[in-house]
């Protein structure tokens, strides 16, 4: 756990704004490469990934503060709710938040949206294994107890280790998510060479993914008590809606294909 990169000054900058800026960077450089094999301008590209970065941050910083507001934004200063770089973003909040600003982007601008969102989707699990290692570095979405010898363990000022007492081993939770992120990475990447229709891509993001986040919350040990439901997290149980979405997508949009092939 090394939360702080370094500092400019007295200014302090944190891992975890550093691994976001990485995710971005990286994904933005893989998706205008990616674009070109389809003829789409990078200009495209990188104007959609700036709606996609304000609605991505906007829409995870909302449902966090949101879900942790009476642990940890009751009893802190109003400004706390505006420092990203601290830590505390949702997945599934940004998720839904860059979808909805890029998809209301590419509308007003009538571009062609699935075929953008097939360019985007690989990228985007790319940007989710820096967001990980960010996590890592960070302290947060820590594992539970485990005793395998891959466990990690964190310094007596983080939440599994007491002052003066002994750390408790936990399962590294954010690798186990980074790896499945880059294994779908790879995949995507590899399918949209192969693809057979436009939104092919986005929504074979969307079902693989609702898989390997409930694989990786099964190993989480950071949710207080009131956010497991029936023994599923949060991310667990919105992996549902997003698992039907990814379905009802690769359905709908393989039927319009095949419609416009005859």
């Amino acid at each position: 756990m090394h939360p702080i990169a370094f500092h400019i000054g007295s200014l302090p900058i944190r891992w975890y704004g550093v691994m976001m800026a990485l995710a971005f960077l990286a994904g933005l450089w893989t998706a205008s490469r990616r674009a070109r094999l389809i003829n789409v301008s990078g200009e495209i590209i990188a104007d959609v990934t700036l709606w996609l970065m304000a609605g991505g941050i906007i829409g995870a910083r909302v449902v966090y503060v949101t879900t942790y507001w009476k642990t940890e934004f009751a009893d802190q200063p109003f400004s706390e709710i505006f420092m990203v770089q601290h830590g505390g973003l949702v997945y599934y909040g940004g998720l839904i938040g860059a979808t909805l600003a890029g998809l209301g982007y590419l509308y007003w601008k009538k571009l062609p949206v699935w075929k953008i969102t097939d360019i985007l989707a690989p990228s985007i699990a790319l940007g989710s294994v820096f967001g990980r290692l960010g996590c890592l570095l960070n302290g947060c979405c820590y594992g539970r107890y485990c005793t395998l010898p891959w466990a990690v363990t964190y310094p007596e000022y983080h939440e599994t280790h007491p002052f003066g007492g002994v750390a408790t081993p936990v399962h590294p939770s954010q690798i186990y998510d980074a790896l499945l992120n880059l294994i779908l990475y790879v995949f995507l990447a590899w399918l949209f060479r192969r693809r057979k229709f436009d939104g092919q891509i986005f929504a074979t993001y969307l079902l693989v993914y609702a898989i390997f986040r409930s694989i990786a919350e099964s190993f989480r040990g950071d949710y207080p008590a009131d956010h497991v439901h029936a023994g599923l997290t949060s991310a667990q149980l919105v992996s549902v809606p997003i698992f039907l979405t990814g379905a009802v997508l690769m359905v709908l949009l393989s039927r319009r294909r095949k419609v416009a092939s005859k």
